[in-house]
């Protein structure tokens, strides 16, 4: 008798894989598409919800197959935007969060990629118990998949923003990539799809070179090596000019302009000589500079930017020709900055465990 884990992901199975999935255990090659769309565009989440397959055939992807699925674990819904942010507890008991934004264009949902992260930046939340396990594809897809069956309506930009580093887990990644923005699944325009990383280089030119037109998004947050090593030990792998030089090959290789995250910390990275050698740095570039006030973290002393500082850090860019917004901030009633949901859900866990 087969074990759970011995059973096939059958979400992580492309169109074509799954076709030749089926023929292995000697079923039609047709029943794939039928039972593709039941998965990726039904969104269903058991077998059973098959019903234009024979019970028979439903019993055997059952027996065959695992059908992974994130549950529900805790939501909150911002009262001050509507921003609904959603824990959801996998199948072995981890947890991850994700994000509803709803906006005039459509909805947008914030997906995690991994179980804690192993990058460490300072101002983080999502780092601070490192890294339990990369995401799989289908714990990626149902993220989504979830999002819009809880909400009941259709998601159309994703943002994979969450928890983790993408590039860290990039097969999975690329793999979620392709079959979201399949045709034969949710179709989401990969135009509407953005990928923030913090600077793995050889992954981001890798990236560049996979045929997509997703905006890749890269986590700056200071103008030069040095400082950047304060707060993102990534720095320390990777200079900041080989990052820009990938940023660079990407915009090659796609079209598509880079945008660059920049979080403001108070006294740390948003003086105006901070501002003017961003400037200097960027300059020429097609580029899109995202300036961020951080949420400050209790593990971390990291305070956010005054107004004052975060509107003359932004007018010394403009006035240096660089295309620059300040995020508009979403959901910051309900821990809705990366990583601070789980943080605070794990602690009290924790403190429960401790107390029996």
């Amino acid at each position: 008798m087969q074990s759970i884990t011995e059973k096939i992901d059958i979400k992580a199975l492309t169109l074509e894989e799954l076709k030749a999935s089926l023929k292995i255990i000697g079923e039609k090659e047709f029943r794939a598409k039928q039972i593709y769309e039941w998965l990726h565009v039904k969104l269903v989440r058991d077998f059973e919800e098959m019903t234009n397959l024979s019970k028979e055939l439903r019993a055997k992807l059952a027996s065959e197959y695992e059908l992974i699925c994130v549950n529900d674990l805790e939501r909150y819904e911002s009262k001050m935007d509507g921003t609904v942010k959603y824990l959801f507890r996998l199948s072995d008991g981890n947890v991850v969060e994700c994000v509803l934004m709803k906006y005039h264009h459509g909805n947008s949902v914030c997906i995690s990629s991994q179980v804690g992260c192993r990058m460490g930046c300072r101002f983080c939340a999502s780092t601070l118990g490192g890294l339990t396990r990369n995401l799989k594809t289908s714990e990626m897809l149902d993220e989504v998949y979830q999002i819009q069956r809880l909400s009941g309506e259709r998601v159309s930009n994703i943002v994979i923003m969450g928890t983790g580093e993408p590039m860290d887990n990039y097969d999975n990644f690329v793999k979620f990539i392709r079959m979201i923005s399949s045709s034969d699944g949710l179709n989401i325009s990969q135009r509407n799809i953005t990928v923030s990383t913090c600077g793995i280089v050889p992954k981001m030119r890798a990236l560049a070179e996979e045929g997509f037109a997703i905006t890749l998004a890269l986590s700056l947050h200071a103008p030069n090596d040095e400082e950047r090593a304060k707060i993102m030990p990534v720095a320390n792998s990777y200079q900041l000019q080989d990052v820009l030089n990938a940023c660079d090959y990407y915009y090659e290789k796609t079209g598509r302009r880079v945008s660059y995250e920049y979080s403001l910390v108070d006294g740390v990275n948003d003086t105006a000589a901070c501002a003017k050698e961003l400037s200097r740095l960027l300059k020429g570039k097609n580029c899109h500079v995202n300036l961020i006030p951080v949420n400050p973290i209790k593990e971390r002393d990291y305070k956010r930017s005054t107004g004052n500082n975060i509107q003359n850090f932004k007018n010394i860019l403009e006035k240096n020709r660089i295309n620059v917004t300040i995020r508009r901030e979403m959901g910051s009633d309900i821990n809705a900055a990366c990583g601070q949901l789980r943080k605070s859900y794990t602690d009290k866990t924790m403190v429960q465990e401790v107390n029996l």
